[in-house]
């Protein structure tokens, strides 16, 4: 039972289930959310309609009719990050001007929210990057490599998860490649592709185009039991699916905010163990790398001993402040409400796209290997493009990747929303 929620009555005709009510707070708003518990199983019941309404207004796209499913891309953003971000350019403009020591406190609160959200032993774990690429070669480039070490990848990944490692074959570096032809990355498999020599197992916690959810509990004690570290590309899940740092046994996790954290560009952040923060050898440095950087010309000083050593310079205030507000409205509205609620919106849309003739599903049916991406092939193989432009110009919005059509509903989206897009779409599956 999640904190703060109560139990408010066992059901008459059923005594087994239990209705527990919880509070969210959404700025002076007081929202109730229910959830059923029943022999082991959770099941939530649909968003309040005022409560969905007050958050969908936070949203200006919406109101100029535009349908968004394509957050796997990119989030729009809310009108809570535009004012956040709006009060710091004022102040930057308007006065104080110098607005560092104020910024660098909301930073901080940032950095607390974030360590809550992946619940890494402290925030002392985590430092902002520019995005997931920055933050993944700080990782891979920063650990001493010897030929013959070896790296193992799946060919599944994004680029980003892919390049900083292939980057490292000039000092010698193998890089093995698992094949998914069936799409899935299972445990055993890494297992099999183990060597004594693999250093590190590099994984998206979510695949950018099937959207399968890895094992990563699993992958984690894997990799502890070989010793190996396990770096964990998480811009598909975080914001979607919960990620545990900790009983994951993931060793480092870089994420860009752009996509499921709903921030602006040119946000993200690092997580390192301090095991692994002990095994990097940094490849640049700055001013604000060191313990104390306002002892300016101590010159001999040691880093940082928090990651904020891989923040070497002034961060990019604006779109922190911007991301501490899309991370503040989040948090409020829960993080397991709104993982439940991209959930039930998935499964909507799942059943709903089986029965649409020249559709086939490339995403896992199963619920524990998906979390908020939707991708399906369309019949015969030139259609997608063409389903794509129309569903663009009719002020639908989702994704055409590698000939395939993926679709990503977030938390705010209505099943009106999703049923929509599902109608356009199964009338141009009709067309000729």
């Amino acid at each position: 039972m999640r904190r703060n929620a109560v139990v408010t009555r066992r059901m008459e005709k059923s005594p087994e289930i239990v209705l527990v009510s919880g509070v969210h707070c959404t700025g002076k708003e007081r929202k109730m959310q229910f959830t059923f518990f029943w022999k082991g199983f959770v099941y939530c019941a649909p968003m309040d309609t005022t409560a969905l309404e007050n958050i969908r207004s936070e949203f200006p796209h919406i109101r100029e009719g535009l349908i968004y499913l394509n957050h796997a891309a990119t989030s729009p953003l809310s009108a809570r990050v535009l004012r956040a971000m709006q009060r710091h350019l004022d102040r930057r403009s308007i006065g104080p001007i110098d607005s560092y020591e104020d910024d660098m406190k909301t930073v901080n609160a940032l950095r607390s929210t974030v360590q809550r959200l992946i619940n890494a032993p402290s925030p002392d774990r985590i430092a902002f990057s520019m995005n997931t690429s920055d933050a993944l070669n700080i990782m891979a480039s920063g650990l001493s490599w010897k030929s013959g070490d070896r790296i193992l990848l799946n060919d599944m990944e994004f680029p980003a998860n892919v390049y900083p490692y292939l980057n490292l074959r000039r000092f010698g570096v193998e890089v093995d490649t698992i094949a998914c032809n069936d799409g899935q990355l299972t445990p055993e498999r890494i297992e099999q592709a183990m060597t004594p020599r693999t250093r590190v197992v590099a994984v998206s916690a979510v695949q950018f185009l099937s959207g399968f959810r890895a094992d990563l509990e699993a992958i984690g004690s894997l990799c502890r039991s070989k010793g190996a570290l396990l770096i964990v590309d998480g811009i598909q899940a975080v914001g979607a699916a919960r990620i545990d740092v900790q009983k994951m046994n993931i060793d480092g996790l870089a994420c860009g905010a752009q996509k499921w954290l709903m921030s602006p560009h040119g946000t993200g952040f690092v997580f390192v163990t301090e095991r692994l923060q002990h095994m990097i050898q940094q490849q640049y440095l700055g001013w604000l790398s060191l313990d104390v950087p306002w002892n300016f010309r101590d010159y001999g000083q040691p880093l940082a001993p928090s990651a904020r050593r891989y923040e070497g310079g002034t961060l990019n205030f604006p779109g922190l402040m911007g991301m501490n507000g899309a991370l503040e409205f989040m948090e409020e509205i829960g993080w397991e409400t709104i993982e439940k609620r991209v959930a039930a919106l998935v499964d909507s849309l799942i059943a709903s796209l089986e029965r649409i003739d020249g559709c086939t599903i490339e995403s896992p049916r199963d619920r524990r290997h998906r979390a908020g991406i939707v991708t399906i092939r369309c019949a015969p193989a030139d259609k997608a493009k063409h389903v794509f432009a129309r569903l663009m110009a009719s002020h639908v919005v989702i994704s055409l990747r590698e000939g395939l059509l993926r679709i990503s509903p977030h938390f705010y989206n209505s099943e009106n929303e999703v049923d929509t897009f599902v109608g356009k779409l199964r009338d141009e599956m009709k067309r000729g």
